[in-house]
């Protein structure tokens, strides 16, 4: 089996990883809920991995670090803690639906969504999002780079002008953290939203967001804690606010694992070598009769590893199950949970084949990939 799914989940992981996650399954108790040695070793364990990850992104408010399950939650707790009715928010259509539909359901409650348009092959321009600020504008939400095209976002940028209009700056890292860096502070990112399971490389069920100190966010959940149980609310502190119930200790202590490991390889390392079979692979099918690619592959673009393509007017899961059938590899077809991007792209109907790859994958599997697509685009384009 070729491997190229891992814009939805890398498969392969660090070999720490696995026995880290193992370890924690054998020892580890309940946080936060006890004084025996197996909650206090969960517990030093999470917190570990909370000024870790704070520090992988540049910020310097730990208890700012808030573990959820993945980044859909993520994002639903930041949307729905923080925008009330009469709020604006701006955002692209490049965005995943775990941005989307959040809006579009806190749109019931009052809160509007201005969508900028992104143009050409996909690139969102920074200055577009500035035109659409008003009085009413609280915040601005925006992917780091698109999980469609893999064409990155001018977070830099676009933190700028939240700063410059003392608007919240809000980002999507689920396709860039663990590949691309990230400093919250010289980006002017207010809250980073990210998952454990993609370029972090840890196990699914992780993820999570930090804060800036003194942003206020409802809580999207309310339950056990393990300090101050007769308050009828949540505590006030955080992360406790934002973290009821049992966390994920086995999954966290897998992603200490792999972020220990990225910061060991190096970021620029895994950037550079996924990128590298990127190219390749786009090289080698990008001049293939029948073969439409999408998205900006100028040289002098910072990009994730993402290729996403059709065959002729062939349906893009028709080709992804022609991959893994006859070739063994294994793709992402369809719509991408990124609605407005097939809208613009005009492939509503059609989907896209979408290849994405790994700092664990070969030349050799790339080079197998591209060869495969050039054997059915000889069959389909015929027809």
């Amino acid at each position: 089996m070729i491997y190229l799914d891992n814009a939805a989940t890398t498969l392969y992981k660090p070999q720490a990883v696995y026995d880290a996650v193992m370890h924690a399954m054998k020892n580890y108790g309940n946080s936060g809920r006890g004084y025996g040695e197996t909650s206090l070793e969960a517990s030093r364990c999470i917190f570990e991995t909370r000024k870790c990850l704070t520090e992988f992104f540049g910020g310097d408010n730990v208890s700012g670090l808030i573990f959820t399950s993945n980044a859909t939650e993520a994002l639903n707790t930041v949307i729905h803690g923080l925008f009330n009715e009469g709020d604006t928010v701006i955002t692209t259509n490049l965005e995943h639906n775990s941005v989307l539909r959040p809006l579009y359901y806190a749109g019931e409650r009052g809160v509007k969504a201005d969508i900028v348009s992104c143009s050409g092959n996909g690139i969102v321009d920074a200055s577009g999002i500035e035109d659409m600020i008003t009085k009413a504008t609280k915040a601005i939400i925006c992917t780091h780079a698109s999980n469609l095209t893999g064409n990155v976002v001018d977070i830099k940028k676009i933190g700028e002008i939240a700063k410059k209009h003392n608007l919240l700056f809000i980002v999507d890292a689920s396709q860039t953290a663990g590949v691309l860096p990230i400093n919250v502070r010289d980006m002017n990112i207010d809250i980073l939203c990210f998952t454990g399971h993609k370029s972090l490389m840890g196990p699914q069920g992780t993820g999570g967001f930090y804060i800036r100190n003194g942003i206020d966010i409802r809580p999207l959940k309310s339950g056990g804690t393990g300090i101050k149980s007769f308050l009828r609310q949540q505590p006030e502190e955080l992360p406790e606010l934002l973290e009821a119930g049992t966390l994920n200790s086995h999954g966290i202590a897998g992603l200490l694992a792999a972020v220990k490991e990225i910061n060991t390889v190096g970021i620029d390392k895994i950037y550079n070598k996924e990128n590298r079979l990127m190219q390749i692979f786009y090289s080698g099918i990008s001049r293939v009769k029948g073969v439409k690619v999408y998205g900006d592959f100028r040289q002098d673009r910072v990009r994730c590893p993402i290729v996403s393509l059709n065959i002729g007017t062939a349906d893009s899961s028709e080709i992804s199950m022609l991959l893994e059938d006859e070739f063994g590899i294994v793709t992402r077809a369809g719509i991408h949970c990124a609605p407005l991007m097939h809208e613009y792209f005009g492939t509503k109907t059609q989907g896209m084949v979408r290849f994405s790859f790994s700092y664990y994958n070969t030349e050799e599997e790339v080079t197998a990939a591209a060869d495969a697509v050039k054997e059915i685009a000889k069959k389909v384009v015929d027809i």
